[in-house]
């Protein structure tokens, strides 16, 4: 009798496990779904902007990021720091 209740109460486990499965795919489709469109419209309204303002990409490359600094660190190789045989 006991084993009854456990596969029962497995069973209602497992079915209550796949439903909410189910409803997080059906809302991660979504969200997926609704993150490609918010992608499709930044692309096109930038497009539609630089049409409008064609002299805002003639200055965009001007702006170009500097030129990184060199580090200050200089490669080492491990020989030269490694103790010595004494």
């Amino acid at each position: 009798m006991v084993t009854w209740v456990v596969a029962g109460l497995g069973l209602l486990v497992a079915t209550i496990a796949v439903a909410l499965a189910r409803r997080l795919a059906r809302r991660l489709d979504a969200l997926t779904q609704s993150y490609w469109e918010l992608r499709y419209e930044y692309t096109r309204l930038r497009s539609w902007l630089s049409r409008l303002d064609p002299e805002s990409d003639a200055a965009a490359p001007a702006q170009a990021e500097p030129e990184p600094v060199p580090p200050s660190v200089t490669f080492v190789p491990l020989s030269a720091i490694r103790k010595k045989d004494k």
